[in-house]
Formats: structure tokens, sequence, C-alpha cells
């Protein structure tokens, strides 16, 4: 595959500027950071729902208490990860997040049956798996900002404020340009008819890169090797799957992007489609193998 200058420079401007944004996000406080995933929500939600409609026109039929009622419910699981730093007038916003969820839970469906005469079980469940892939892997990574002080304790010094997401999408970056640089240049093998232009030598030369760089990381942390090394090869392994598993749903859609938020990238969903389904897996292994 030839390597398109034009495209990458569209892309490596495009990427400057995510960059920022995200670091802005990221870094300067809890409530940038909040405001970015919730931006990063509603929009992963509204081309979720446009992809779905694409695939099954039935979707389309979806009433509006059920397409934003879908995306609130969501958002309150995001607001059930955060902590006692996300409060307004004295009240936090995780309870703020449960008591709205579990209000949530009662009313969308009533209002499905008083507004809906064709309730289809089939486009509850799309909601529902939108629920666990968009939602809680957002609402995990807010977990995972709060969790950043014990995954460092061993570090000889103190990594604080959003370490854990800040790595997770480092990960991916370094993972996804790497790949697309090696795959333009000197790839040959296709790695899948889902994605004809991801190559396996580019995809082999992602992988390992983010697991070099994760164990320099740690080497010039005084970490245990593997604290970083091996978050690193399931970001990359699970990001590359999260972008085939996105790419699926556009052929399926037949559709070249999931939107036009970013040129050279697509829309949001193809930006964070990566990250979303490395999120769960990078904190089952925070939670589990290293508590």
């Amino acid at each position: 595959m030839a390597l398109n200058l034009q495209t990458f420079k569209t892309r490596t401007l495009t990427a400057i500027v995510f960059a920022v944004v995200m670091l802005a996000g990221l870094l300067i406080n809890q409530w940038t950071f909040l405001l970015l995933f919730s931006i990063i929500h509603f929009g992963c939600w509204t081309e979720y729902q446009r992809l779905l409609g694409l695939i099954d026109k039935n979707y389309q039929s979806i009433t509006p208490f059920h397409r934003y009622g879908v995306m609130l419910a969501g958002w309150c699981i995001l607001l059930y990860f955060t902590n006692d730093q996300h409060s307004l007038f004295g009240l936090p916003l995780y309870k703020a997040g449960w008591w709205l969820g579990l209000i949530a839970v009662f009313i969308l469906p009533l209002l499905e049956l008083l507004f809906n005469p064709n309730i289809r079980l089939k486009n509850i469940g799309y909601s529902a798996i939108g629920l666990a892939y968009i939602s809680l892997s957002l609402g995990l990574m807010m977990d995972l900002s709060n969790q950043y002080e014990f995954y460092f304790q061993n570090a000889s010094y103190l990594i604080s404020f959003r370490a854990i997401p800040v790595f997770i999408i480092g990960c991916i970056w370094v993972n996804d340009t790497l790949a697309y640089i090696t795959g333009s240049l000197i790839g040959k093998t296709p790695l899948s008819k889902i994605s004809p232009r991801k190559t396996w030598e580019g995809t082999i030369s992602g992988i390992l890169l983010s697991i070099v760089l994760g164990g320099v990381l740690a080497w010039q942390l005084k970490m245990p090797l593997s604290f970083l090394m091996i978050p690193a090869a399931i970001i990359a392994i699970t990001g590359t799957l999260g972008d085939l598993l996105q790419s699926k749903m556009k052929r399926m859609a037949n559709v070249k992007d999931s939107g036009t938020f970013m040129p050279g990238h697509g829309g949001l969903l193809d930006r964070f489609d990566s990250m979303l389904l490395a999120i769960p897996f990078v904190w089952l292994y925070v939670q589990f193998l290293l508590k």
C-alpha cells in the first residue's frame, strides 16, 4: 500500500489538534476531564445510532425518548464512576448518576410503551449493547483516572493526575501511528478482509513498539517492567480488535467513516473505537491482577 502524502499530512495535522485538545481535557482539572469524556460519550452515541440505522432500518423508527433517553442513561453510568472531586453544591455527581440512572431504568420503558406502538426487542438490544460498548467503557475510564496513585505507587516519584488514561491514549496513538506508517511503507499481507488497508506487518510493528515503549517508561520510573509492558500489550491488541469491530460495522452500514468530525480520521467513533474496547480490559487488569 503506497503512502499517500496528502492523506498523511491531513491525518498528522488533525492528530496534532486532537492531541492538544485531549491533553488539555485530561490534564487541566477534573472538570475538563469530565467535559472531554462527556463530549466523546454523546458524539460516539450519535454516530453509533446512525450506523445502526443504516445497518438495520428498523432502528431508525425508535422514538426520540428512546434515542436521547438511552444517551442520558449512559451518561449517568459515566457520572456514577466519578469521585468526590466531582461535586456540585455539595452533591457528589456519582450519587446523582446513581439516582438519575435508577429513575431512567423505570421511566424509559414506560415512555417506550406509551409512545411506541411497535416495540422491537431487537432495537432495545442494540441500545443495550451501546450502553456497554460506549457508556460503561467511558465510565471505567473515569474510574481508572482515580486509581493512578495505586498504579504508580512503586515509582521513584509519584506520577499524578490521570496517569492511566494518558497511558492508554498514548499507547493507542503509538500503535495506530506506527501501524499506519509501517503498513503504508512495507505492508504486503492484509490483516483481515474487514479492513483491507491494515496489514500484518503494520499491526505487529505497532504492537511491538507499544510494548517496548511501555518497558522503557517503566524502566525510567523504576517500576517492574511488567507493570507497563503487559497493559501496553493489552491496549495494542484489544485496540486493534476494536478498530476491526468498528470497520465491520461501517462495512455493514456501507459507509467509509462513522462521521466527519475529524478530517482524515472520520468521526469520533472512528477515533475512539480502539479505546472503547481497550479500556475494560485494562480496568480488569488493574482490578484483579495488580491488587
